[in-house]
């Protein structure tokens, strides 16, 4: 064996075990689990390492990471993250995404969806964004070109590039819906027949709520759920939490029906009140953010922690900088009513956990990407640092759930929405005898996040150790600086 993990608490919450054992792993698998099998089975080579008084578990999937820079993932893995997928934005095309990742290495590991958001760019528009990642999308947010209605012709363009990357392995389809809202919901029909096809999930950023915007075409949680009523396909409602705020249970109602009556619709959600997105997005354009109770002075322009303030800045801003990052506070995590809709978000049944984990931006000039620790000058949202840890508090505190079953909601559930299309996924997000090696170690009683609104890059505390693919990316809560193990996961055609 490469390395034993000896006499720590080991959970799968596959199995529902729940124990005193030791694992075993050889090979970036988990060879054994057992006891005593340090001295059966290591080599002189071999690595015995005590984990006594810790939780040993399948690491961390997270379906719903923005971040594509080393230094940002080294936080994710403080956080207990093996695997962190770009889902809801996507990429496109996805085939030169796999290849710039592999080419640069990458400590947990990765995979992407199809991009509808830039299809549609290149479709309707004819914008080709320099780069294929969040932030290439984010520069163009505010172009309404690739916003508006698509002829036959465009739609067409547009489903044959999601096709293309569909075949090159892309994990499902990524729809930023809410970011183009006079988009007819006959395209998005269209687009949940095509993954339907492939076998793909949908990951929507859904459109306004009509609580929101009463004269939108259509409500955004009606439309997922249509979609999957319609054309069979698994749609996947992407942050549940911030895009249904206060109405979250008229959403969840609907969603519950429509799983009751079979169609296929998974959440997730992540325990924080305030959002971030770039400042040029269509909803927050100043004579739209009464609809959600928004006003300028809730927004904090991220690059510099300017508080917005005034219509006549927030339009400054949109123009100068239409991706720059901006802070949203939606909901009060301090207050009693806000957090218990943050909860019911995180408890619904079958819900997951996901980070929607922002790109590191730097103040100046960024680093080498390999610089550890981070230094100063870098902002992020305090979730691609804190949320598995964040949720992982509240779901066994006041959520009432095991700590197994919390667990789940961070591992199995996430592998479990990709399952039938990714192989790959089938050995993830459980820890037994076969699965991959993908192992968080933490002390129950220390986890808990540490950044903040203020201090963004702050990493959770609690987390020991964290093997990806059977090697040490964190160690004794160190990060190890040359250690790159992230593999690519990609759909399959026996999936």
């Amino acid at each position: 064996m490469d390395v034993v993990l000896c006499g720590g608490r080991v959970i799968d919450p596959e199995s529902g075990l729940d124990a005193v054992r030791d694992v075993a792993i050889a090979d970036g698998r988990v060879a054994r689990i057992g006891s005593g099998l340090a001295a059966a089975s290591l080599p002189e080579a071999g690595l015995a390492v005590d984990v006594s008084g810790l939780v040993v578990t399948a690491g961390f999937i997270d379906l719903h990471s923005h971040v594509g820079d080393i230094g940002g993932l080294r936080l994710q893995a403080l956080d207990g993250v093996t695997t962190a997928l770009e889902l809801e934005a996507g990429v496109t095309p996805v085939a030169d995404a796999y290849r710039r990742a592999a080419a640069e290495g990458r400590p947990v590991n990765y995979g992407y969806a199809a991009s509808w958001g830039m299809a549609r760019m290149a479709a309707v528009a004819g914008i080709v964004p320099r780069g294929n990642d969040v932030d290439s999308f984010l520069a163009n947010l505010g172009n309404p070109a690739w916003q508006r209605p698509a002829s036959d012709a465009q739609t067409g363009a547009l489903l044959d590039l999601l096709s293309a990357d569909l075949a090159d392995g892309a994990l499902g389809v990524g729809v930023l819906l809410g970011y183009a809202p006079g988009v007819p919901p006959a395209e998005y029909l269209r687009l949940a027949g095509l993954a339907a096809s492939a076998g793909a999930p949908v990951f929507t950023h859904t459109r306004d709520l009509a609580e929101f915007r009463p004269d939108g075409p259509i409500d955004g949680a009606e439309e997922i759920v249509r979609a999957a009523g319609e054309t069979g396909a698994h749609m996947h409602y992407c942050h549940v939490n911030s895009t249904s705020q206060r109405h979250i249970d008229r959403v969840l109602g609907l969603v519950g029906r429509a799983q009751a009556a079979g169609s296929r619709v998974t959440t997730e959600a992540y325990p924080y009140g305030s959002g971030m997105t770039g400042i040029g997005a269509a909803f927050l354009a100043p004579e739209r953010l009464g609809e959600r109770g928004l006003t300028p002075e809730s927004l904090t322009y991220a690059p510099t922690g300017e508080r917005v303030g005034t219509e006549a800045r927030l339009r400054e801003l949109r123009a100068a900088d239409p991706g720059g990052l901006v802070i949203i506070k939606q909901l009060d995590e301090d207050d009693a009513r806000d957090r218990a809709v943050l909860l019911r978000s995180l408890t619904f049944p079958g819900s997951v956990v996901a980070s929607d984990a922002m790109p590191m931006t730097w103040s100046g000039t960024a680093p080498d990407p390999h610089t550890w620790p981070l230094p100063p000058g870098g902002f992020t949202h305090p979730r691609s640092a804190g949320t598995f840890a964040r949720a992982l508090r509240m779901l066994t505190g006041d959520g009432e759930l095991s700590l197994s079953e919390a667990l789940a909601r961070c591992s199995l559930g996430p592998a479990g929405v990709l399952a039938e299309r990714v192989p790959a996924m089938r050995a993830k997000g459980r820890l037994r005898e076969g699965s991959d090696a993908d192992v968080v170690v933490f002390d129950p009683a220390a986890i808990t996040d540490q950044a903040s609104y203020a201090d963004s890059t702050r990493p959770s505390a609690g987390i020991s150790h964290v093997l990806v693919n059977g090697m040490f990316v964190v160690r004794d809560g160190d990060i190890v600086p040359d250690a790159l193990p992230g593999r690519p996961i990609r759909a399959s055609s026996d999936g």
